[in-house]
């Protein structure tokens, strides 16, 4: 019996997946548990495993498609098995590249060679007629879409240009690449006219519907801009942030602390060995989770009809990554050696930007810290990851001038900012929060008691 191959949720999260890569081609024998593809979730690369016997006798997704969880991206069955009902049913993947037709996904190239006309351009300008052939010379375009043309099979000649003067260039060649082949149409034409590049006129009532690409068109000149796709990450990102700034009611707590025992302490356990190194974030994530244990008003859920409270302190810590923020979780931080809780870090941080993170690691939170005091930012303020009730944005360390015992002496401050989610916390309960934080960090040794 056929299996079909689907977009799974890979990480609790997922509501769609860009399948990275086939790691199986159309004709391989597959085993259940066969890694058939790494799919990009809205957090990590993940393996999507086969969940049956068989042939892959179908790929119903190509490289880089997005297609929503519960989508048939393939099809293993026997190899005489009719799978005509499984292909044919298929959603579409939906994103920058279309789902493989099953006379691809079987390897045939006859769709291709024998379709009804060229692929059209997805021009953000349509002209009312398409160019079969061009009487006055070679069609206007650049190096790049040449090369790419070249690569990708597409007949230059066939493509609207929405370059200047109607010049092809590198997004109509894409396009064109990209594009479903179209019905059969049948022309009717004496000699043909050259196509004039669009006026005001024509552009603006082709594009009717799309007035913001025809401003992109008008105004584009080729290398001037890129257009590049969303990652699944950068979707969560804009998803869960906007779920956060707008219906949250977010006030803000800020506060200086000294730290010039803090930075004794970290020199002191450099000279005790390399072992003992740690950075001032994890002593920050150590004094949170021991703040958190004794302000559990901090430490919760905000979850519509009702607030959950937790004991165990599970700090998130923000990772920047090239595809965008994600935020891995130090489980029971308030039960963690400063070393440890260094240790856990690095370790999931290179898991991050790697994309190695395991839905474990990067899910449960209770509570989440910002620093960006390695880069210069001296204050900041950060936005709260919902469900959780705040977050804790620090800024970095310097040395000032500060009066103590009749005297000016220098000091090493941090300032920090804490985000409430005043549904939860109120003004007195985030400030006893921080009133807390700054007594551990400025007698760190309190922390190993």
């Amino acid at each position: 019996m056929a299996t079909k191959v689907m977009m799974e949720a890979l990480s609790p999260t997922m509501e769609e997946g860009r399948l990275a890569k086939w790691l199986k081609n159309v004709g391989d024998v597959i085993k259940t548990g066969d890694t058939l593809a790494e799919v990009e979730t809205d957090k990590a690369i993940m393996e999507l495993v086969a969940r049956g016997d068989g042939i892959l006798r179908a790929r119903l997704a190509e490289e880089g498609a997005t297609s929503a969880v519960g989508t048939v991206i393939g099809v293993i069955a026997a190899a005489d098995e009719d799978i005509s009902a499984l292909t044919g049913a298929a959603a579409p993947a939906s994103g920058t590249a279309p789902a493989k037709s099953t006379a691809e996904a079987t390897g045939s190239t006859q769709a291709r060679a024998t379709s009804a006309g060229p692929s059209p351009s997805v021009s953000p300008v349509t002209s009312v007629v398409q160019k079969i052939d061009d009487p006055a010379g070679p069609v206007r375009s650049s190096p790049l879409a040449r090369r790419l043309a070249a690569e990708r099979g597409v007949a230059i000649a066939n493509v609207h240009g929405s370059g200047p003067n109607g010049r092809v260039i590198r997004r109509d060649i894409e396009a064109a690449a990209s594009a479903p082949a179209p019905a059969a149409v049948t022309v009717i034409a004496t000699t043909p006219a050259p196509v004039a590049p669009p006026t005001a006129a024509t552009v603006a009532a082709s594009s009717a519907a799309t007035p913001t690409a025809v401003a992109s068109a008008a105004m584009h000149i080729d290398g001037e801009f890129k257009d590049v796709a969303l990652t699944q990450m950068r979707k969560t990102i804009a998803r869960r942030l906007g779920e956060s700034i707008g219906p949250i009611p977010t006030f803000y707590l800020t506060s200086e602390i000294d730290m010039t025992r803090v930075a004794q302490l970290r020199e002191q356990m450099v000279v005790a060995g390399e072992q003992y190194k740690v950075s001032v974030n994890d002593i920050v994530i150590k004094a949170v989770a021991i703040a958190l244990t004794r302000h559990p008003e901090c430490n919760a859920h905000w979850l519509g009809d009702h607030i959950r409270y937790f004991s165990a302190a599970h700090v998130g810590m923000a990772v920047a990554t090239d595809d965008g923020l994600i935020v891995p979780v130090i489980r029971d931080a308030h039960r963690k050696g400063i070393g440890a809780i260094g240790k856990e870090a690095r370790e999931l941080a290179k898991k991050a930007r790697e994309r190695k993170l395991t839905p474990d690691e990067f899910t449960g939170g209770t509570f989440s810290v910002s620093n960006l005091g390695m880069f210069g930012i001296d204050q900041f303020t950060a936005i709260i990851n919902p469900p959780e009730a705040a977050i804790l944005a620090v800024g970095g360390t310097e040395t000032k001038p500060f009066w103590e015992n009749g005297a000016f002496v220098p000091r090493q401050r941090m300032r920090v900012t804490l985000s409430c989610d005043h549904r939860i916390i109120d003004g007195a309960i985030g400030a006893k929060f921080l009133q807390t934080f700054r007594q551990l960090l400025e007698a760190p040794m309190m922390m190993l008691f």
